[in-house]
């Protein structure tokens, strides 16, 4: 069933309000108690501390309630308090909080495993694993790579964002600021050129012919039969929401299962009906041979997932894929809770709305300034709720980071909380949650809008 946004129901007002000068004295006050006790290397891009948070809005201690463009980082796409979650979370945790999969199972985990595989791409035999996050994930991903083929090498791409763990660390691009001093970091990994069709020097390159020249490079400088796995983004995360050019990932993938190598698509951020469909590599009809999720999975609870071929996951000895707290039953509740939700509302649906509507005030905002000399919008791109706009200097493709610092301030003054990216700083990217109503997106946009035209 399709669900309009004017059908939705939401607890809060939303409305976006600035009351008081932010921060407010109660976040000032929180923000002196956090110095005195919080690692200075954790940071925040918003100086409030949230008091409450439904739909699209987020309202702090102070009062003031902000448009949420952000989602926790696509974490909280059926809204940050979704009834149904909330009402699974509070009758799972009556019975049980913990009792670890691994020493007395439960029937959540056995059923968040049925509904991924499920979900996934691909009609084969599937196993799934849960973990905690996505950098877990990816970790376990690699294992059962690794172990099923027998080889060592990975290789990941340019931009790409993995995780902070030792491991996904090498396999992330950007230094600053998740691997400067870090090092030294796991071996056997691998770097590969991006189908980035904005900075392709080449304008012309396909995405087959982009997918050859790293191909080339992989048979040249590793060997395809040294390869345990190929791991990508399908729409890259915080190297700048990258949509690789059309045919890349299925030239890829073909080359992969010809030379017995894991296909690992990457889908933390872009996963659970983000993009428009439920797995961004839905958009290609590409099937990875696994697949890692977190993020969206479960309405904000901490829960991840790896779901793949059976006889990969199957190739594991017992015992060697697990962990404490993942699949928690109370994470699991939610995940339920927030895939019914996903599927009652048609949140795909209501993603590619998004999208729609998005671009159109997008795209007239570029011809306005393009057409005022002011052409600081180099590229816009994206999916579905998962879209980006680069901004450049002026008639040129150079980053622009300076003007994307600014506008973000400029919003959040405004009330609109929006989060940027990119491997030289110069990206906004939109990830509003899916249950937004189109109301307050237009207000966001139209905040944004002003923001840019105003700093360009």
């Amino acid at each position: 069933m399709t669900t309009t946004a004017n059908e939705l129901s939401y607890r809060i007002e939303q409305k976006r309000s600035i009351n008081a000068e932010f921060p407010g004295p109660k976040s000032q006050a929180l923000n002196e108690r956090r110095a005195a006790v919080v690692a200075a290397g954790v940071s925040s891009g918003v100086p409030v501390y949230v008091e409450d948070a439904d739909g699209g809005i987020i309202r702090d201690v102070d009062g003031n309630s902000f448009i949420d463009l952000g989602s926790g980082i696509a974490v909280t796409s059926v809204g940050a308090s979704d009834p149904a979650v909330v009402a699974a979370v509070q009758e799972a945790a009556t019975h049980f909080t913990h009792t670890c999969f691994m020493v007395t199972p439960y029937e959540g985990y056995v059923a968040v495993a049925e509904q991924l595989n499920r979900l996934t791409p691909g009609d084969h035999a599937k196993r799934t694993v849960l973990f905690n996050s996505g950098a877990e994930a990816v970790e376990n991903a690699v294992k059962v790579a690794r172990l099923a083929t027998g080889r060592d090498a990975v290789v990941a791409f340019d931009h790409a964002y993995h995780g902070r763990t030792n491991l996904t660390m090498a396999l992330t691009a950007k230094a600053m600021p998740y691997k400067t001093n870090f090092g030294p970091f796991a071996p056997e990994v691998y770097r590969m050129p991006m189908s980035y069709p904005f900075r392709e020097e080449n304008p012309d390159i396909t995405g087959a012919e982009a997918a050859r020249r790293a191909i080339t490079m992989i048979e040249k400088q590793i060997g395809g039969d040294q390869v345990a796995a190929i791991i990508i983004e399908p729409i890259q995360g915080e190297g700048g929401f990258i949509v690789p050019a059309e045919g890349f990932l299925p030239a890829l993938s073909a080359w992969a299962k010809d030379k017995g190598i894991v296909f690992i698509a990457d889908e933390v951020q872009s996963g659970f009906c983000r993009t428009g469909e439920w797995f961004a590599v839905d958009h290609e009809g590409v099937v990875p041979d696994i697949i890692t999720m977190a993020k969206g999975i479960a309405g904000g609870l901490p829960l991840s997932a790896i779901t793949g071929r059976a006889d990969l996951l199957d190739a594991v000895h017992p015992g060697g894929l697990g962990g404490t707290y993942g699949g928690n039953p109370v994470a699991c509740a939610a995940a339920l809770a927030a895939i019914g939700t996903m599927e009652q509302h048609d949140l795909n649906a209501r993603a590619r709305h998004i999208e729609e509507l998005s671009l159109g005030k997008l795209r007239e905002l570029q011809a306005e300034l393009a057409a005022s000399g002011a052409s600081v919008i180099g590229d816009i791109r994206g999916r579905g709720a998962m879209l980006a706009i680069e901004l450049v200097q002026a008639g040129s493709k150079e980053p622009n980071a300076d003007l994307t610092k600014a506008v973000a301030a400029a919003c959040l003054k405004e009330g609109v909380i929006i989060l940027t990216c990119g491997t030289y700083g110069n990206v906004i990217r939109l990830l509003p949650p899916l249950v937004i109503s189109d109301e307050l997106l237009i207000d966001g946009l139209e905040v944004l809008a002003a923001a840019i035209k105003a700093n360009a």
